[in-house]
């Protein structure tokens, strides 16, 4: 797949392509539905596909104190973008000039880039200066532009609006099975592993720290995650804690992971972290023996899960 990062303007002029457009944060069952419409019905007419996103998310720029903790890193992105067919990703930087861009220049600079040839988004996409276009003018562009234009409704499972805010809302109430049904897949966090406390250890359970990469942490709890890594062949079971550590009077987030019958140094190694189940939530124990116990207690529970539901 191809990586734009060029400004609106400075893009070459190349097409036609088959257009989808998003923040795809997250890039949930819905966005991957709209992205493989758009792969298919490329596939179809003889042409190449291409997803037009931005960053960083417009809010950064347009309203930085509502800006959302977001899902995926751009690099997981532009992953699942390849993975559901794109040939093209343009990652258009967001700036305040171009936020103040009306839906009629942003849509002809569209057209001179890509020159698309049918344009793909959801129902509730919004664009242009203070969100003033969408799908109605989109149409009305396309009618003129000889582009089709397509909205899908992104649905949820259970029939609501799917959306990342609902993923987030999900993952800050610790309900990762909720968020994966949302997502399509298990939420992910990926980071390099250093050098902690050493608590885990003096306790008996060696953890290892992360240094993570997403700016979303499902809500402070321990949990059952599937721990991949190039360092093994399959995916093991880790029971991961996300937490401030009250027990030990902690101020500061740690996401630490318990591998059950690991024995090695992972420092440098890079994790992925897929939550698939919450065991408890964070709790202050009144001395160390009662946190020992509760671990051990933990992973048991983990191991027991592991064996028996993951794969129901």
């Amino acid at each position: 797949m191809e990586v734009w990062r060029h400004k609106l303007e400075a893009a070459p002029a190349v097409g036609p392509y088959v257009v989808t457009l998003g923040n795809f944060d997250g890039v949930h069952r819905g966005h991957r539905e709209l992205l493989e419409h758009a792969a298919v019905s490329a596939r179809a007419q003889g042409l190449p596909a291409a997803v037009v996103t931005f960053d960083p998310h417009p809010t950064v720029v347009v309203a930085p104190e509502r800006k959302p903790l977001l899902l995926m890193t751009l690099r997981q992105r532009l992953a699942e973008f390849e993975s559901a067919g794109m040939d093209l990703a343009w990652v258009i930087p967001f700036s305040r000039s171009f936020s103040e861009l009306s839906p009629g220049e942003f849509l002809h600079g569209l057209k001179r880039a890509l020159s698309p040839a049918e344009l793909h988004v959801g129902k509730a996409f919004g664009f242009g200066r203070n969100r003033m276009g969408d799908f109605r003018t989109l149409e009305a562009w396309g009618n003129q532009a000889g582009c089709r234009v397509f909205a899908h409704a992104l649905k949820a499972p259970d029939g609501g609006r799917l959306s990342s805010s609902r993923i987030r809302q999900a993952l800050n109430a610790g309900e990762v099975g909720h968020a994966a049904e949302l997502l399509g897949h298990p939420y992910v966090l990926t980071g390099i592993v250093v050098e902690g406390e050493r608590r885990g250890r003096h306790l008996g359970f060696p953890t290892a720290n992360l240094r993570w990469e997403q700016e979303q942490l499902p809500g402070y709890g321990v949990y059952v995650t599937e721990v991949r890594s190039h360092y093994w062949d399959c995916p093991r079971l880790g029971l991961t804690n996300i937490g401030e550590k009250p027990t030990f009077s902690g101020r500061s987030v740690s996401v630490e992971t318990f591998l059950p019958g690991f024995d090695g140094d992972l420092y440098g190694v890079l994790l992925e972290l897929r939550f698939l189940h919450r065991i408890r939530g964070e709790q202050r124990f009144g001395d160390i023996e009662a946190l020992r116990a509760q671990i051990a207690s933990d992973v048991a529970e983990g191991q027991a899960w592991w064996d028996n539901d993951r794969l129901d």
